[in-house]
């Protein structure tokens, strides 16, 4: 097919679908925000490991050898070896291990909600570069026919003079419109490489044939108040507060459990060989239940912590009005953006078609003299002005429609249809959140790291 497309010169048209996929699964910035979750993921399987027993092993040896004054005779030596295993299981701990897993499971629901917002972030960019791409080359073939037009007008124009049906200075408004019309063409091609650079850069790949896309009006609310309530609610800032407060909620528990008693349950096992010159082997079992009761622990700093904890968890109250306030604001601008640019497409549309059916007249009325060769010029630097504005707006128009999806909380590849794989957290934080050991890491693909510490490089292990 590539092969094919080479010979044949044919480029595959890229639909605004097409784009939003392919950032989806290429673009870096999510990559990194998804291994981050990841990352906050491993937060509960640690808080988990609370509950679990600690098991350690020991081995030693030792050499002995006494003297004796005055000497008898008699000198000793012995080498004395041994091991031991220790088993600690924790019975209660003030809840202090149910309140850290709270808290790191209500992180990590905190962290979806940003790898949700990068994820609008990365789309909206998207879109953005998408529409950016489609204004510059449609100005460029605007900018192309306007210096192919003025280049015939410049010709016309010189073929008149010869005769003497115009004067120099025509020829010169003719030249000076030319050389402008250069000048905004390269202009216009130079914004067109800025563009496509940007696009590449967020997309993963440079743009194909584009095609022009329309506003997504299906996602877009029918009044900016339904536009606020479903933004308050569902917006990934809003409600990664919510989940952030949960979670400052937990650590003040948690630490406020170091007041209360804790229990645990030791067990050790040890083996002696030949510990000393009349003992050739002892064996040693114990089984100890321990209590602690804090009584004025640390001196106060844990009283010191669960006041600072608390103040911290009041703090993120109050980011969750802060985080509120900010949504609506920014969904009230981002509707505003959209009306104005809709009713600015229909504006443009109009001057358009008053500006084209003017160019004409003023051409058929200076063929008769009764216009200039200059207002012909402007006639057509105006409806270009107009074609070019029209170009703009329409991308504007495109860019606020998938900015208001946005604001509300509901831009991602599942909501457009955008992507036939969607990245699931849930799966890595299912695989980790109980997991007893190993060191390995999974991606949501398959593929397992094996982390090399000494080179620092990563190998990737191929899916079986």
């Amino acid at each position: 097919m590539f092969l094919t497309m080479l010979i044949t010169g044919e480029v595959r048209a890229q639909s605004l679908i097409d784009t939003l996929s392919q950032a989806y699964n290429y673009n870096p910035q999510l990559d990194a925000e998804r291994a981050r979750l990841r990352a906050t993921d491993e937060d509960v399987s640690r808080a988990n490991s609370g509950y679990r027993p600690s098991v350690n092993g020991s081995a030693d040896i030792e050499y002995d050898k006494s003297y004796s004054r005055p000497s008898s005779g008699n000198q000793g030596g012995n080498t004395a070896k041994g091991y031991a295993f220790q088993l600690v299981q924790p019975v209660f701990r003030g809840f202090r291990v149910l309140n850290a897993v709270n808290s790191a499971e209500a992180n990590v629901r905190a962290g979806r909600e940003t790898l949700r917002a990068v994820e609008q972030d990365v789309l909206l960019s998207a879109v953005t570069a998408y529409g950016d791409v489609v204004r510059d080359q449609a100005i460029v073939r605007l900018r192309e026919n306007n210096l192919s037009f003025l280049t015939t007008e410049l010709q016309a124009t010189k073929d008149r003079f010869a005769v003497g049906e115009v004067t120099r200075t025509d020829v010169a408004q003719s030249e000076a419109r030319r050389s402008l019309a250069v000048s905004d063409l390269y202009l216009a091609q130079a914004n067109l490489k800025s563009s496509r650079a940007i696009y590449q850069q967020i997309v993963g790949s440079p743009p194909q044939r584009l095609i022009e896309a329309n506003p997504n009006s299906k996602l877009v609310p029918k009044s900016l108040e339904e536009a606020i309530a479903i933004g308050t609610q569902e917006n990934p800032l809003v409600v990664g507060a919510l989940y952030r407060e949960q979670a400052a909620k937990y650590v003040v528990d948690q630490i406020r459990g170091e007041l209360l008693p804790d229990a645990q349950i030791e067990a050790t096992y040890s083996e002696r060989f030949d510990p000393s010159q009349n003992i050739d082997q002892s064996e040693s079992t114990s089984v100890v239940g321990r209590v602690n009761v804090p009584i004025y622990p640390a001196g106060g700093e844990v009283y010191a912590r669960v006041r600072q904890a608390k103040h911290t968890h009041v703090s993120f109250i109050q980011e969750i009005e802060q985080a509120r306030a900010q949504v609506q604001s920014q969904v009230v601008q981002a509707w505003s953006q959209l009306t104005a640019f809709r009713a600015q497409s229909e504006s443009d549309r109009a001057q358009i078609e008053a500006n084209r059916t003017a160019l004409n007249g003023v051409r058929e009325e200076e063929k008769v003299g009764q216009r200039t060769l200059l207002e012909v010029l402007n006639a057509q630097q105006e409806l270009l002005v107009s074609q070019v504005n029209l170009e703009t707006t329409k991308r504007n128009v495109l860019v606020a429609s998938y900015s208001v999806i946005a604001q509300i909380g509901r831009l991602s590849v599942a909501e457009v249809g955008a992507a036939d794989t969607v990245y699931v957290p849930e799966a890595h934080y299912e695989d980790v959140r109980r997991k007893w050991w190993g060191i390995d890491i999974t991606h949501d693909d398959g593929r397992r790291e094996h982390l090399d510490l000494w080179n620092s490089r990563v190998e990737h292990e191929p899916v079986k």
